[in-house]
Order: C-alpha cells, then structure tokens, then sequence
C-alpha cells in the first residue's frame, strides 16, 4: 500500500482483511439502463467484511441533479453510520472493476480522508484470483449501509443526528462548480478532460439521459475513462497513462480538470492522473449533465448541430 498510488492490489487486501482499521465498501452502481440492482448484487456476493456505500443515497438531497456531493455534515453522519473512523483506512471497490469505485475514492479525499484506495479491477479481479467472496450478510451489516441512507436525509432535514465520530474536512481544490467550469472556458488557465465516450463528446452519439443532448463543453479534450484501465481490468502504469494523456493533447505540466457525464466516470480519469503524480485533479461534480441544462447564450456547448 503505497500513499503516493490510488490503488490496492486483491492479494494486498486478502492478506489484510479483517484488521480493524482496514474498512472495505462495495460502492457498485450500474447505468439506469443497465437493469442492474448493485444493492441486490452485493446481498448475493461481496468481498466478505464490505459494506455497502450507496452512491445514490449518499448524496445532495437539495438538487434534482444526480449523485452530486453530500454536504459535509451528511457525509459525516452517513460515515460515521457505516462504522468509519478517520484512523482507518478505507478500500473502496465495484462489481465493473473500474466504475463507480473510483467517485467514491474522490468523494473521501474532497472531503478530507486521504487514506482511501481504490481496490485495482475491482470484483472481477477478486474473482480471478480465486479468493473467497460472503453471501450471507448479518442483520447488522445490512443495517449500517440502510442508516447511512437515513443519516444523509436527517441532516437535510435539519434533524439532530447523533453525535458524528467521522470528521471532514472539505478540499476546494478537488472540487469544481458551474461556475468554476465557465469561468476557466474563458480563462483556459486548466485543461479540462472529458470522460465520456468520443460519439457522445463529438454530439454523434445519444446521452444515456433522457432530454440531456450529446457535445461537450468548449475547450475540453476527450480521453475516455475505459483508457485508463487494461482488459483484465487493472489501472495501467504510470507510463502508459502518461502516453494516453500526451496523445490526447494534454500537458501533464499544466493543471487539468477532469468532467464526464453527471461526475462518476471522470473520477476514473482522476484515478489515473494520482497514479501519474497529479494529486490534485479536481472534478467538476454537475458534470454534463448540468453543463447542458443551462442557457446556451451564457454556457456554450459544442455540438454536432451548432453551427
């Protein structure tokens, strides 16, 4: 485990699981139009010990916008139901390998906790290297990831929670709004890439949300998330990631911010950037799916119909 590498490999974690200060959350979240159930999926096979971290639940109840950043006092209390310390180092995976882990990984170190790792592939490379996986999940797991939910809607409702014994501390510099975005279109003082596949980036391919039209925002440069990672799936070196962004057009010297589509998939490119020595990747949370909703006048797109 290395403080200056984003991820843990499944041999590392096999040998540590079960130490109390090493917390393992299954952050699996699928597409809407992918009719998977991550909640159900982890009933019926998870890494023995995780927890369940639902990224649809831990979230901002104030906008209508998806899985955006809960505020401090939520993340907190949903944490600390969950049974999480800041002594303790967390290890966050998914049922893809490298998906939505990767947004969870950000959500920890935006909020203070640097001492969060990304599990590398993830379940499948769980899988593959033969380790054993739980399919019965005590009645006081199950109640841990269901109170975390229920801690986030409390601090929204402005209700006493009990007393949080996870603490958080919020990281600006990882972390960027609209406005931030329209502001550096003018500026361009970061580089600004785009997670999302090259059809939808290009305005050729649909938006997987209904009413939310393909392009991305002016000045931003492609490099798809699946780059970042092999076929086994397993984060490429440093190396090869460095290739990836210089064939893109990025300046590894220059800062970058990372968008995608509503803030998961970017997180992946984020997670590619530490491993390369870029600590400090911050990710635009509305992502494209904010981006597009505003008034064209005032936040410029780039489409395949604009003219």
């Amino acid at each position: 485990m290395a403080q200056n590498d984003p991820v843990v490999s499944a041999q590392w974690l096999q040998q540590h699981l079960g130490q109390p200060d090493i917390k393992v959350l299954d952050a699996s979240w699928y597409m809407p139009q992918e009719s998977r159930d991550p909640w159900q999926e982890y009933q019926v096979a998870h890494i023995p010990g995780a927890l369940f971290f639902d990224i649809d639940g831990i979230v901002d109840r104030t906008t209508d916008l998806p899985h955006m950043l809960p505020s401090e006092e939520a993340f907190a209390a949903a944490v600390s139901a969950l049974g999480i310390k800041n002594t303790d180092k967390v290890i966050v995976y998914d049922g893809k390998g490298f998906f939505s882990a990767p947004r969870v990984w950000w959500m920890f170190r935006v909020l203070g906790h640097n001492e969060v790792w990304v599990l590398d592939g993830g379940l499948p490379q769980w899988r593959a290297s033969g380790f054993n996986l739980g399919s019965n999940c005590p009645d006081d797991i199950l109640l841990k990831s269901k109170a975390a939910n229920i801690a986030v809607e409390t601090a929204y409702n402005g209700e006493l929670t009990n007393a949080a014994t996870f603490q958080t501390e919020f990281q600006p510099q990882l972390f960027w709004t609209l406005e931030k975005v329209k502001n550096n279109v003018a500026a361009q003082a970061h580089q600004v890439v785009d997670a999302r596949a090259k059809g939808r980036f290009d305005g050729v391919a649909p938006e997987p949300r209904e009413g939310v039209r393909s392009g991305h925002i002016p000045g931003t440069k492609c490099v798809p998330f699946p780059e970042m990672f092999d076929g086994a799936p397993m984060l490429l070196p440093a190396d090869e990631l460095s290739k990836k962004f210089e064939e893109a057009g990025i300046s590894l010297d220059h800062p970058i911010a990372v968008t995608c589509g509503s803030g998961v998939t970017a997180c992946i490119v984020a997670l590619g950037l530490y491993r390369i020595g870029k600590h400090d990747v911050p990710v635009y949370d509305g992502s494209w799916t904010e981006w597009e909703a505003q008034p064209d006048s005032d936040y410029p797109k780039v489409t395949s119909t604009a003219s």
